[in-house]
C-alpha cells in the first residue's frame, strides 16, 4: 500500500507537469524483501531486496520508470540502471508508535523491560544504548501488518518506524515520538523518494529530471557517498543526519557496535554554493553515487560526494572498519 501511495504522489505530479502525456501504473509486483518476511533484513544477505524484480521489468521495457524509498536502493546500481530523480525529502526522522495501552508516553516512560520492536539493526544499536532498561526485538512487515501486531498482541509496547512513512499513509496520527538525530540519526536516504530509470533513455530521463529537488539531491548525494565508502548496508549499524544551510552541507555520519557500546560519529561541511552552468556534452549523465542530475550544478554534486567520502575516510582512520566488520560477524552469526 505504502508503496502504491508514493508511485501514485510522482506520478500525479508527473501528469501535472506533463498533460498531453499518458502514465499508467500498470504493474504491481512484490520483491524479494517482500516476500521473505520470517527472516530480519540484515540477515538475508541480498543488496537488491527491494528492487531487483522491478529492475528485470526495466531491462525488459516492460515499465519505463519505477518509484522506490531512496533508502531502500544499494549504492551502486546495475549498469544500465541510474536514479534519473529524487523527489523533496519528507521528514527523514524516526519515529515511536506506542501500543494503545503507552499512549501518551517516552521510550524514556516505558516500564523496565519494555520490548520494542524494529527492522533495523541502526536503530536497535542507537536506541540499546541511549535505553539500555529496553528489549529490542525484530519485527518484519509493511506498514499495516507491523502495526496490526503492535495493535493486536502484547508483544510489544512501541515499535520504530520512519516518520515519512506513516506521514504518506495518513498516519501521522499514530507518531507518539519523534526521534531527533541526537537521539538517532537517521537511515541513507530515508524520507526520499527515488525515480529509477535506464540509463540511456533520454527521454525519459529528461521528463523525470523535472522532479529533482536539488537540496534533496545533494544531501542524498552525500549520505550514500559516505555508506558506500564504508560499505555498508543493512547488515551493519550505518547512520546519518544532513543539514543544508545558507550554501553549506553538514554530514554527520556515525557507525556503531550491534549493542551500540562502541560507536564513532562525526561531523564534516563544505559549500554546494555553485552557479548552474550549461554542461552539453559527455558529461551530460556522470552519475553520483547513482544518481543522475542534470539540473544540479555538477561542481555541488561533487562536493557533495567528495563529503561523503571524506567522512568516511575520517571514521576508517579511527577504526570504523574494525566496528563494522565485528558487527557483520556478530549479525551473520546470531
Amino acid at each position: 500500500q505504502l508503496a502504491r501511495i508514493q508511485t501514485d504522489s510522482v506520478v500525479t505530479i508527473l501528469r501535472e507537469l506533463y498533460p498531453d502525456l499518458h502514465f499508467e501504473i500498470a504493474v504491481a509486483m512484490s520483491t524479494t524483501g517482500d516476500k521473505i518476511l520470517d527472516t530480519a533484513l540484515s540477515k538475508i544477505g541480498e543488496k537488491s531486496l527491494f528492487t531487483k524484480e522491478l529492475e528485470n521489468a526495466l531491462e525488459k521495457n516492460e515499465v519505463d520508470l519505477v518509484v522506490h524509498s531512496l533508502k531502500d536502493l544499494p549504492t551502486s546500481l546495475p549498469p544500465g540502471f541510474t536514479i534519473g530523480a529524487v523527489c523533496k525529502r519528507e521528514n527523514p526522522l524516526d519515529a515511536v508508535v506506542f501500543h494503545p495501552k503507552n499512549c501518551g508516553k517516552t521510550l524514556s516512560l516505558l516500564p523496565e523491560k519494555s520490548v520494542i520492536g524494529t527492522s533495523s539493526l541502526r536503530r536497535a544499536a542507537q536506541l540499546k544504548k541511549k535505553f539500555p532498561q529496553l528489549q529490542f526485538r525484530d519485527i518484519r512487515g509493511n506498514l499495516n501488518t507491523r502495526l496490526k501486531k503492535l495493535d493486536e498482541k502484547e508483544d510489544f509496547s512501541a515499535i520504530i518506524l520512519a516518520a515519512a512513512g506513516l506521514k504518506r499513509m495518513g498516519w501521522e496520527h499514530r507518531i507518539g515520538q519523534l526521534l531527533d538525530p541526537e537521539d538517532c540519526l537517521y537511515a541513507v536516504g530515508q524520507g526520499a523518494l527515488a525515480v529509477e530509470v535506464r540509463a540511456k533513455d533520454q527521454e525519459i530521463l529528461n521528463m523525470v529530471s523535472a522532479l529533482h529537488d536539488a537540496d534533496t539531491v545533494l544531501c542524498c548525494i552525500a549520505e550514500r557517498a559516505f555508506m558506500k565508502c564504508l560499505e555498508g548496508g543493512c547488515s551493519v549499524p550505518v547512520a546519518v543526519s544532513t543539514l543544508l544551510k545558507d550554501g553549506q552541507l553538514y554530514l554527520t555520519g556515525a557507525v556503531y557496535s550491534l549493542d551500540g557500546s562502541d560507536s564513532l560519529k562525526e561531523t564534516m561541511q563544505t559549500s554546494v554554493n555553485y552557479p548552474h552552468q550549461n554542461e552539453d556534452g559527455p558529461n551530460d549523465d556522470v552519475q553520483h553515487v547513482g544518481i543522475t542530475a542534470k539540473n544540479v550544478p555538477s561542481q555541488a554534486q561533487e562536493a557533495a560526494e567528495n563529503l561523503g567520502v571524506e567522512l568516511a575516510n575520517l571514521l576508517l582512520s579511527k577504526g570504523a572498519k574494525h566496528i563494522l566488520s565485528v558487527a557483520r560477524q556478530l549479525n551473520d552469526t546470531c
